[in-house]
């Protein structure tokens, strides 16, 4: 068993803490936070580097603090950054960001900015639980083992009640969700929903027929109401949708609404699909559930659904991109797709640094420019982050 003393000087984009070792090798150390001094085990040892849990702070940094959540105590391993102070946490993440853009994306100086901040407990409408014995439990940090917890620091009032007195029989996983405007709630069981006891107005549903219709909810964003199907993306937070639907219209105001074709990929229910203002919308999106969803929630907008991959959809000619893809991003197939519509403005809607760095990148060799960047922290205590990126063209 190989112990190491190192100080912290970093975050990596995974949220663990990175320094180096005696030798100069770089260490990631789970739980460190940049400013720390600490001993770590380390438990995988590479040439470059290696991977460390930690054993003890030696030196605390001035940022680090005791996790509000007693669950983080216990184990929960769903809040990998509570014991950092919330601007701290922030100004990480801005960071990060920043580091990504310049050291993967090969761009100099960007604008990176740091949007407001947002509530940071009670906001979560979407929560992913194993159940353990029948009781919501979280699984801990990078650990296959779970533990049952008593509440969660983070859940929306509407989910909480169900983490701390819903029973779900013999499941393994439980997903809750709910619409923060609407009060609707919907509990996703796996493999089914045997034994299952939650309050009558919660629609339970069986992972298996998830995929289609047979649960949803809604949600009221900017004003529009949503339907959301029990296996369509949403975004787990309200007041995270409004705002990015508020930065994502900021940029693209200056387009010509009325005449504006607006591309919406990986469009899911059109959340963003109104953002713009635009007079024609064209969504791509490849879950059938979700585009099914839009074409609902579109219905009264000049707005065609194309449910397939961005990478298998056809371009055509558009005034502005907004996309919105998965954590590994858009990658070389889409990047040429969504730049051979001609849009002179391309709105990028990231959920994980790396994958914005290389798409910045890809996006650069296609002809676009980055203007700037706007980490909005969406996922408070978790090195989670959403940034809205303006590209233009030339």
């Amino acid at each position: 068993m190989e112990v190491v003393e190192l100080a912290v000087t970093g975050l990596a984009v995974g949220g663990d803490g990175v320094g180096r070792d005696p030798s100069g090798r770089v260490v990631f150390v789970r739980g460190a936070v940049p400013g720390d001094r600490v001993r770590a085990r380390v438990t995988e040892a590479r040439r470059r580097h290696a991977r460390a849990e930690l054993i003890a702070v030696t030196e605390a940094a001035p940022t680090r603090r005791a996790p509000p959540c007693p669950e983080v105590a216990r184990g929960c391993g769903g809040c990998s950054l509570q014991h950092l102070v919330l601007d701290e946490q922030r100004r990480l993440k801005r960071q990060l960001v920043l580091d990504a853009l310049t050291r993967i994306g090969g761009l100099d100086e960007p604008d990176v900015r740091l949007g407001p901040a947002l509530a940071a407990h009670g906001f979560r409408t979407t929560l992913r639980l194993a159940v353990r014995d029948g009781r919501a439990a979280f699984r801990r940090a990078r650990r296959r083992s779970t533990v049952a917890v008593a509440g969660c620091w983070v859940a929306h009032p509407l989910l909480a009640e169900l983490v701390e007195e819903g029973q779900f029989g013999a499941a393994t996983e439980v997903t809750l969700r709910a619409g923060a405007a609407t009060g609707e709630r919907i509990a996703v069981v796996r493999p089914d929903t045997s034994g299952v006891r939650v309050p009558a107005d919660v629609a339970v549903v069986g992972a298996r027929a998830a995929g289609g219709r047979a649960a949803a909810y809604h949600e009221v964003v900017a004003g529009r109401r949503l339907r959301v199907s029990a296996g369509s993306f949403f975004q787990s937070r309200l007041d995270g949708a409004e705002l990015l639907v508020e930065r994502v219209g900021a940029a693209v105001a200056d387009l010509a609404p009325r005449a504006a074709h607006l591309v919406d990929a990986y469009g899911g229910v059109g959340l963003l699909s109104a953002a713009g203002g635009a007079g024609r919308v064209t969504l791509v999106e490849a879950a059938a559930c979700a585009a099914e969803d839009a074409r609902h929630n579109l219905a009264d907008l000049d707005a065609t659904v194309a449910a397939v991959p961005v990478e298998r959809w056809r371009p055509e000619p558009a005034d502005v991109v907004v996309a919105d893809p998965a954590r590994h991003g858009l990658g070389a197939k889409a990047a040429d797709v969504l730049a051979a519509s001609s849009a002179a403005v391309l709105v990028l809607v990231s959920c994980d640094a790396g994958s914005l760095g290389r798409d910045a990148g890809e996006l650069a060799r296609r002809g676009f420019r980055l203007e700037r960047s706007e980490v909005l922290d969406l996922f408070p205590h978790t090195a989670h982050v959403e940034v809205v990126s303006r590209f233009t063209r030339g």
